[in-house]
């Protein structure tokens, strides 16, 4: 598939683009290619396309240029393939406020817009939605796997959501590609220990990271080089960026691990959680940082029934 076909198919099936829509594409000097070929299916679908490029920026979570949050703020659709994520910025939540319906795409390549783009997303939608819900009713979460993870939050008073790849209601927004069932959990409730095996600042990691959570927020971190790395930026960003952010659940059944996130955070069975902004999701904090890490094979366990027994979905009906 090139990739003007799967920007089409993206736009088409995913965001339900109509003739004369506005159709705002963010991009960087990185992502380029994706982001023209996002333009060319727009002006293909008689959509009154712009694109936007902006300087690669430093960091997921970073605002944009004002001018870019401006233009987002004005389109029908936004989508974003970019290097960093603009997911949890208040450009992407200002412009959804007015009604725009948006798909990010941090860290895309030309190689997953190929194969996880090929998902059944009615399928995807289900699964993440029945998923979604059985977090809601949860009040409280345990996360272990067999490399050492063992951790515990409450989700008292929080509703989980459902990244299902269709954005065909105003101010609807999620991930391309899409696929996972993601809360919030009570800020100050998260206590353990999470082995981050699968991925991490886009990449595979270079061996297990493991991070030491307390009263919600990050205290520790040992590992190889990119536990380093999150170490410094946990560190740069300051205040409330250990905050133990995100639980979810991948359930997209075409997704695999690669080492990029956005995929990888996707693929059916696997856990990640994130540290950072979590306002985006229901939570309290607003922090310019939001980093996932992936966990493969995890069991996790809901009010005390298992939901994922190592990496199966078990427990509830999905499809």
């Amino acid at each position: 598939m090139d990739l003007v076909s799967g920007a089409g198919r993206a736009l088409q099936v995913c965001l339900g683009v109509k003739p004369a829509e506005v159709v705002l594409v963010v991009c960087d000097d990185r992502t380029l290619d994706l982001g023209q070929a996002f333009y060319s299916a727009a002006r293909g679908l008689g959509a009154e396309a712009l694109l936007m490029v902006k300087g690669e920026g430093t960091r997921d979570g970073e605002e944009p240029p004002a001018a870019v949050a401006r233009a987002m703020a004005e389109a029908h659709v936004v989508v974003m393939p970019t290097t960093y994520s603009l997911s949890h910025t208040s450009a992407r939540r200002a412009a959804c406020a007015r009604g725009a319906r948006i798909a990010s795409m941090p860290g895309i390549t030309a190689d997953v817009m190929a194969r996880a783009l090929q998902a059944d997303y009615h399928v995807v939608a289900r699964r993440s939605q029945v998923l979604a819900e059985r977090l809601t009713r949860a009040r409280t979460a345990r996360l272990v796997s067999k490399a050492g993870t063992d951790l515990t939050v409450s989700l008292e008073g929080r509703e989980g959501h459902a990244d299902t790849g269709l954005y065909l209601l105003p101010g609807s927004f999620g991930n391309l590609p899409a696929g996972e069932a993601y809360i919030a959990p009570l800020e100050g409730t998260a206590r353990g220990v999470v082995v981050i095996d699968g991925s991490l600042l886009g990449e595979r990691v270079d061996e297990p990271v493991r991070v030491w959570v307390e009263d919600g927020h990050v205290v520790r971190v040992e590992g190889g080089r990119v536990a380093a790395e999150l170490r410094r930026l946990l560190d740069e960003v300051g205040g409330e960026a250990g905050n133990l952010a995100e639980l979810g659940i991948g359930t997209n059944d075409v997704a695999t691990i690669t080492g990029n996130v956005l995929e990888d955070e996707k693929v059916l069975g696997t856990v990640h959680v994130a540290f950072g902004d979590n306002a985006s999701m229901g939570g309290r904090v607003e922090v310019p940082l939001h980093l996932d890490g992936v966990i493969t094979s995890p069991t996790l366990i809901l009010d005390g029934e298992v939901v994922l027994q190592e990496g199966r979905v078990v427990g509830v009906q999905t499809d």
